[in-house]
């Protein structure tokens, strides 16, 4: 095996193809840089990718001839290129995207991010497995950015050097995301996810203040499992202090299961040749026929908005497009499905601009993500309330108790203005 350097690398990539980029704490920056800086003879190339951290030059306007984003979830590095008109997204369940790349959306080229190769040759795509490993394997090319920082992860994530086109080092520390500190509202939240959640449930839960405020909550728990798309720093201190042990999980009894992982080094270091944590292929993890095998599954997830009728916005702010469907209702419908199982939307009242998120109706232009046939748990820091065998009316009233107080009286009378009955009215 030998190195090349990144110009070398990409001159397999030529106008008009369709470039895939690794993503998360993966998204491989060094040669996104590098991509961007030679691309002066590229014209129309579609790079498609999930969520990506960090740099992504190529994402600047300066760029639009050249690169024509396809954006499978949509994140910070890109919300603006979208919203301008130089990108696009496409809206697909995240458990969806390997047949996409298996067939209509086949990468002619591949760029992701690996560990150092072993005494065997096998690289680890480290962090981000997720739908990077049905691009390797359904890429024309691949081109790998060999990183001593990446960790290498047990799982479907082991790829062959000799799979790889062109091979470039690169010493470089991953993408961080630092840890959260719940606000009030939020710990309240947590706190109330905490009472619906049994000793020796299966817990899928995302990265951000509120799962971090549930994951506190749950210390004095037994024997939680995880199977969840993703996870970051918030599950280390359970799984330190013996609270997750995924002893009574049927699928992986043992091992903590998930797509990929984003936060901080301490995190990277964690998994890294650790046995006890599978990173799988987000077929097979978001597959609702898996995840409905674990008893007791509970699906945490949050939105930007949800109407009166129990409509979830998860992915934009009106026509603006946020973020994307991604595994919530892969995990909503086999949460759903699960014996036991719980599937919870949890939101804050309010945005920190004091902008009401319990709403009449959604925003003009805006996405359903979760529609109102599977919402079952809706959760906010004024209580719990449950939607699911409940009709419109039934459902209103419930979701009028827990929004923000001072946001109470409108939404009672846009309720009346809809039904001709007051809330309180009904049974």
């Amino acid at each position: 095996m030998h190195y090349v350097t990144a110009e070398s690398a990409l001159t397999c990539i030529q106008s008009g193809m369709r470039v895939f980029i690794h993503g998360g704490a993966a998204t491989p920056t060094y040669l996104v840089d590098a991509l961007a800086a030679n691309s002066d003879h590229l014209r129309d190339v579609e790079l498609l990718f999930i969520t990506v951290n960090g740099r992504f030059a190529v994402a600047a306007p300066e760029m639009r001839e050249r690169f024509r984003l396809n954006a499978l979830f949509v994140s910070a590095p890109v919300r603006d290129a979208i919203h301008e008109g130089r990108g696009d997204y496409v809206p697909v369940f995240l458990s969806e995207i390997p047949e996409l790349l298996r067939g209509p959306l086949r990468p002619d080229v591949a760029i992701v991010h690996v560990s150092e190769p072993d005494e065997h040759g096998y690289c680890s795509l480290g962090t981000s497995v997720d739908i990077a490993r049905s691009a390797v394997l359904y890429g024309n090319k691949v081109i790998a950015q060999v990183n001593p920082h990446m960790p290498r992860t047990h799982g479907d994530g082991m790829i062959h050097y000799t799979r790889f086109a062109a091979m470039v080092y690169q010493d470089t520390a991953l993408h961080e995301i630092p840890r959260c500190t719940p606000d009030e509202a939020e710990k309240a939240i947590g706190e109330h996810i905490a009472t619906l959640i049994e000793d020796r449930s299966t817990l899928q839960l995302g990265i951000g203040s509120i799962p971090d405020a549930v994951l506190s909550s749950l210390t004095n728990h037994k024997d939680l499992g995880i199977h969840t798309e993703m996870f970051s720093d918030g599950i280390l201190p359970l799984i330190q202090k013996g609270v997750i042990t995924n002893a009574f999980k049927k699928t992986h009894p043992g091992r903590t299961v998930t797509g990929f992982c984003s936060g901080t080094a301490e995190l990277y270091a964690f998994v890294n040749d650790n046995p006890s944590f599978a990173f799988l292929d987000i077929d097979y993890v978001n597959d609702t026929g898996v995840i409905r095998r674990n008893p007791k599954v509970h699906a945490i997830n949050s939105c930007i908005e949800i109407d009166l009728t129990g409509q979830v916005c998860s992915d934009s702010i009106g026509t603006y497009q946020y973020s994307g469907v991604g595994g919530q209702m892969d995990f909503m419908r086999g949460a759903a499905l699960s014996e036991g199982g719980k599937p919870i939307i949890a939101l804050a009242s309010r945005t920190s601009k004091g902008i009401p998120r319990i709403v009449p109706f959604i925003k003009e232009g805006a996405g359903v993500v979760t529609t109102r046939a599977h919402i079952h748990y809706v959760i906010t820091e004024y209580g719990i309330v449950y939607l699911f065998g409940k009709n419109l009316r039934q459902r209103g009233a419930a979701l009028i108790s827990i929004a923000h107080p001072d946001d109470r009286e409108s939404l009672e009378q846009s309720f009346f203005e809809r039904y001709n009955v007051l809330p309180s009215s009904v049974k």
